[in-house]
């Protein structure tokens, strides 16, 4: 039974697709990432959504992380499993905006094992921007804004 057939049967959603996301990170497995059933344990693919979007953030030179006036707090996320990564894989991250609110977004991630139309693993966060000081809800700035706007889906 492929995932696909798989999710059908449960009544879940299918697996997402590679052309249904917006811009793209490769991500390395580790070692220490499998777990004793030879797959890669599922906290790790927290830490894989996180690794790409902040990457992501920080290569197009929207975050600063050490003198930014705004950070993202995550205060939602959630994950669906479609199929297993394991060490070495190679893996693709997939990112998309699903909502780009006045201090929120919501980003979707989906890992793809090599070049696997088919995403193993979905998941998403929401990060509210606050002032770095106050900690205080603050308004997207325009520049973050606007190109988070680019890879609404």
């Amino acid at each position: 039974m492929t995932a696909s057939t798989e999710s059908q049967a449960a009544g879940r959603p299918e697996p997402g697709r590679r052309g249904a996301y917006r811009a793209f990170l490769p991500l390395t497995t580790r070692w220490a990432d499998n777990d004793v059933y030879g797959h890669m344990n599922n906290v790790v693919h927290y830490a894989l959504f996180d690794t790409a979007v902040n990457g992501w953030l920080i290569e197009n030179g929207l975050l600063d992380i050490h003198a930014g006036a705004q950070i993202g707090l995550v205060v939602e996320t959630g994950c669906r499993y479609h199929g297993e990564l394991a060490f070495p894989d190679p893996v693709m991250a997939g990112i998309r905006v699903a909502r780009l609110g006045r201090s929120s977004v919501r980003y979707e991630v989906g890992l793809f094992r090599g070049t696997s139309e088919i995403a193993a693993a979905e998941g998403f966060f929401v990060h509210v921007y606050v002032d770095r000081a106050t900690r205080r809800p603050a308004s997207i700035d325009g520049r973050l804004r606007a190109k988070l706007a680019e890879i609404v889906a």
